[in-house]
């Protein structure tokens, strides 16, 4: 049976990673939710989200599916329970509906009252959702050290290469194809897992939990405390703490990344440093999309970053910074807390030109062998036009 992961009406709180991407699409941990339902059910898993971001995903089948809440984290026991619900049934906790199977045309879902569609909902005890952009690095270090069991339970590790340094070797996996060379790793305060065709240079040291996904590179020197996820493909340098990097970004220079995630396609230029604690040592405060202002989020707090935005080399990022998608960050000074969608500078209101954003996002694909598709040159024109 197929599993549909669709996005509830809150998914605008976890802007702006969503503006972009479907929820099922947010890595946090080693996996992103719709990997992680993948692994934890072995059903293929299709991706219902807003209209306007439907095309860069496969179409879904009018069939008796299984609809999951995609803000939901998957682990074993509650797959177990989604995958035993009858046609009509669903699942519920007291902060709403879960998942629950039914044969319903993929285009006329309503996401905002799922329950309508159900003739018996079971109620179970709380369960995560994942509802603000912090929580990706709030709750990365329970999620990789959850995701690696779930790794363990499908694979093991190839043999450890020699020439690195290895604590605690039982809790790292290095997969095929990865290479490690006259690096250390240190697993004593989490797991380790390098993914396939991943890279490691000489002089990195890494403490976990971490997770290098797959095609990504540590370069030389590279210091990374955990709980750190480097996603696919992307690249990692400097020093870096309890931060996620989606995929295809870069951070390959000297730097401090920390209690931050970075978003899709994205680079941050060499010297490229965050705050992520205020100097009173006061609860840090991030902005939110709908509510037009800010939330609390802790002590700790680094920056959010949405897709396709790149900072100038020296940037500096203030504690609790919302850096939205597309902008092209070059101004000089601390940077303000919030930065719109599609800023041309940061610390100004001007805007990106369209077609030179675009221009500038398949140079950037480019030097990864990838080039910017119709599908998704569409959703950046929606964002830009909301804006």
């Amino acid at each position: 049976m197929n599993i549909i992961l669709f996005d509830n009406p809150h998914r605008q709180n976890l802007f702006p990673l969503t503006l972009t991407n479907a929820v099922a699409e947010l890595r946090a941990g080693i996996f992103t939710a719709r990997e992680r339902w993948a692994l934890q059910t072995g059903e293929k898993v299709f991706v219902h989200s807003a209209r306007y971001l439907l095309p860069l995903y496969e179409t879904i089948p009018h069939a008796k599916n299984l609809w999951v809440d995609a803000a939901v984290l998957a682990n074993a026991a509650l797959a177990n329970i989604v995958l035993a619900l009858g046609e009509g049934c669903g699942l519920a906790d007291e902060n709403g509906f879960i998942a629950g199977v039914v044969s319903i045309s993929p285009d006329g879902f309503d996401a905002a009252n799922p329950q309508k569609y159900f003739n018996k909902i079971q109620q179970v005890p709380t369960v995560r959702r994942l509802q603000y952009p912090w929580q990706i690095f709030q709750w990365n270090d329970t999620l990789l050290r959850e995701d690696f069991i779930l790794v363990q339970t499908q694979k093991s590790s190839k043999p450890l290469p020699e020439n690195n340094q290895y604590t605690n070797p039982s809790q790292i996996i290095i997969e095929e194809g990865a290479q490690v060379v006259f690096a250390t790793l240190n697993a004593s305060t989490g797991p380790i897992y390098i993914g396939q065709d991943a890279v490691v240079m000489e002089g990195a040291t890494i403490r976990g939990p971490f997770a290098l996904c797959e095609g990504a590179v540590v370069k030389m020197g590279t210091r990374i405390y955990g709980a750190t996820t480097v996603g696919p493909h992307c690249t990692a340098g400097g020093e870096i703490k309890n931060s996620v990097m989606q995929a295809y970004s870069n951070k390959g220079h000297d730097g401090y990344l920390g209690d931050a995630v970075v978003g899709r396609w994205c680079n941050l230029g060499a010297g490229t440093t965050n705050s992520n604690v205020k100097n009173t040592g006061a609860e840090v405060k991030m902005f939110n999309y709908p509510a037009k202002g800010y939330l609390p989020v802790g002590q700790k707090g680094g920056f959010i970053m949405g897709d396709y935005s790149r900072t100038a080399i020296n940037t500096t990022l203030n504690t609790g910074t919302i850096v939205g998608c597309c902008c092209n960050i070059f101004d000089g000074g601390l940077m303000p807390k919030q930065i719109a969608d599609f800023s041309w500078g940061g610390a100004t209101e001007e805007k990106y030109v369209f077609e030179k954003a675009l221009r500038d996002i398949a140079n950037w694909k480019k030097m990864k062998h990838h080039t910017l598709e119709d599908a998704e040159k569409d959703v950046l024109k929606h964002i830009f036009d909301r804006n």
